[in-house]
């Protein structure tokens, strides 16, 4: 028995040589294009196992980092598998039609308002990225290449801000191997594409002389602050207006998600969770393009909620298949170029039907399957899922994603229902890949929590243990892998 479970371990994650048992997966993005040393530094560290998010980024970075990977993993002499996520139909709050693109740059200041740290900028010609190994607060694009030859160190350029005030940079780093230069804010500024760029000419050449013009800067990330009883309207077009019925008191807010499947799915009186779990509501009232939320939960001083942000209905029937348009579009690309294929939001046996008829037209025969458990439908038919998807001789494998699950069946079940999977997984010999917020404040701060390292004494026993990305994710892969491989020496003693 034992024998089959890490056979079919093996088949879908690879082997390993380094004395552990348990593989280490972690999450990379388009990040990994701009530093030379990311893959190669968490291939040594103890990786065995990349995830790309479908979700985010498009074909061209997933093929540029997929090569990236497989050039180090050979190189280096470490064996490492690719697992791509399709996006699934998540539901998320949309970003707003007007939304300014506005940058708002800030430099660091004390309790009193003064002046500690200017902000650090740095100026690239359009489609360049700052050095690896610089962190600036902000990176503005320009127009103009001919700038970065014209300009020296402690030179002093300015601009007139969004409103209208006068802002200086000065010119602190300039490096030759790289089209851009560091500079330095003392003020707070916000600066839309188009700001132009000028020097303040001397004697007879005095006034301004436009050297460069800002291009490219992205929309601005718009929130609202909601908080406990607020009224927040969902709509699918992002305009709602005040309805009569509204308490004249209330705090208003809106959102926008286009997902129809949202809105063909709530009922009144069902409970509504946005940001992980955040902020939670009541629905109060439903149509075809709006729901009015009553929020019940969002922390003392209220919570943020901005764009790109998840939406969970756990008491709601939601009616969609269980691959998106997108996905079915992805799922090609993934099939020719990744060893493994996550499938999100797993609800039902007929999702992993339409899973399984799209890989036999992509005649995927060696192509790993991913179960990614996050729904309460998810885990409550796991079981009729597992038998479903065991039909198929394919390597599989399940994800518990706690993310969702904590919100979807609620945080007091989540140990209960992560140790359920275990036991169903470990009945039917699947392994298991233990994922979300894995050592997420040694990854984020530098520092683990004590319960984080309690955490991970749960997770070895998984197959595998996903880390997300972050500044200081080779850190955490360090000590994940040290506890691990301490782990695996006492089992074999024992």
């Amino acid at each position: 028995m034992r024998k089959q479970a890490s056979d079919n371990k093996e088949r879908l994650l690879g082997s390993l040589h380094d004395g552990r048992t348990t593989h280490i997966m972690v999450t990379v993005d388009q990040e990994a294009l701009t530093s030379q040393s990311l893959i190669p530094d968490i291939l040594t560290s103890g990786v065995s196992v990349i995830r790309i998010n479908c979700a985010h980024g498009n074909q061209a970075i997933w093929t540029e980092i997929i090569r990236k990977v497989r050039q180090s993993s050979q190189m280096l002499e470490k064996p490492c598998r690719i697992l791509m996520d399709l996006g699934g139909p998540k539901l998320r709050t949309d970003k707003e039609d007007e939304s300014p693109c506005v940058m708002k740059i800030s430099p660091r200041k004390n309790a009193a308002g003064e002046l500690t740290l200017p902000a650090q900028v740095w100026l690239a010609y359009r489609g360049t990225d700052p050095p690896a190994h610089l962190s600036p607060d902000a990176v503005l694009y320009i127009d103009n290449q001919d700038f970065f030859s014209n300009v020296d160190l402690d030179d002093s350029v300015f601009f007139r801000d969004a409103r209208d005030r006068e802002i200086k940079l000065k010119i602190s780093l300039k490096l030759s191997s790289f089209t851009g230069v560091m500079s330095e804010c003392s003020k707070t500024a916000y600066v839309a594409s188009g700001t132009q760029l000028y020097v303040k000419g001397k004697g007879k050449k005095k006034g301004k002389n436009v050297i460069a013009v800002v291009v490219d800067v992205p929309l601005a990330e718009q929130s609202v602050t909601v908080k406990s009883g607020d009224l927040l309207v969902i709509s699918r077009d992002g305009t709602a207006e005040r309805k009569k019925e509204f308490a004249p008191t209330s705090r208003f807010h809106r959102v926008k998600c286009s997902s129809g499947y949202l809105y063909d799915s709530v009922k009144p009186g069902e409970t509504i969770a946005f940001d992980d779990g955040k902020i939670w509501g009541v629905i109060q009232g439903t149509s075809p393009s709006e729901i009015i939320v009553s929020v019940t939960h969002a922390g003392l001083k209220g919570k943020k909620l901005g764009s790109e942000k998840s939406i969970n209905i756990p008491d709601s029937n939601i009616k969609f298949d269980g691959l998106t348009s997108k996905d079915i579009i992805d799922l090609e690309f993934v099939a020719s170029q990744a060893d493994m294929v996550g499938i999100s939001f797993i609800r039902d046996v007929s999702d992993i039907v339409m899973v399984r008829k799209e890989l036999q037209k992509l005649k995927a025969d060696n192509l790993g399957v991913v179960l990614k458990i996050e729904t309460k439908d998810g885990f409550e038919k796991l079981p009729r899922l597992l038998l479903e998807a065991m039909k198929s001789a394919k390597p599989l494998g399940v994800m518990i994603a706690r993310g969702d699950l904590a919100v979807e069946c609620g945080w007091e079940r989540l140990a209960d229902v992560q140790e359920e999977i275990l036991s169903i997984c470990s009945a039917a010999h699947i392994p298991v890949i233990w994922a979300t917020q894995v050592l997420e404040s040694l990854v984020k701060s530098g520092v683990p929590s004590r319960a984080e390292i309690t955490d991970v004494a749960s997770a070895r026993r998984a197959s595998c243990i996903m880390l997300n990305k972050g500044k200081n994710v080779r850190e955490a892969i360090l000590m994940l892998n040290a506890i691990l491989q301490k782990s695996s020496l006492k089992q074999k003693a024992a």
